[in-house]
């Protein structure tokens, strides 16, 4: 997970941390956890930080999976 590109969106759309876990209904301490690397996010709360800040496919992708080419 790339959690600088996160915050960036979050930036973006002047949201902040608080902001988006009440969005995806979890504590603040979870989405700290989870954006640390500690845990997960589940597709439902990826799914809903897409529609949140309108990423395409590619900047979800880039996000949230390492997709490494060779």
């Amino acid at each position: 997970m790339r959690k600088n590109e996160l915050e960036a969106n979050m930036k973006l759309y002047g949201d902040t941390g608080e902001n988006l876990a009440q969005a995806l209904h979890i504590a603040r301490s979870t989405l700290s956890s989870k954006m640390n690397g500690n845990y997960d996010f589940t597709q439902k709360e990826i799914r809903l930080i897409k529609e949140r800040y309108n990423l395409t496919a590619a900047e979800l992708d880039s996000i949230f999976f390492d997709i490494q080419v060779s």
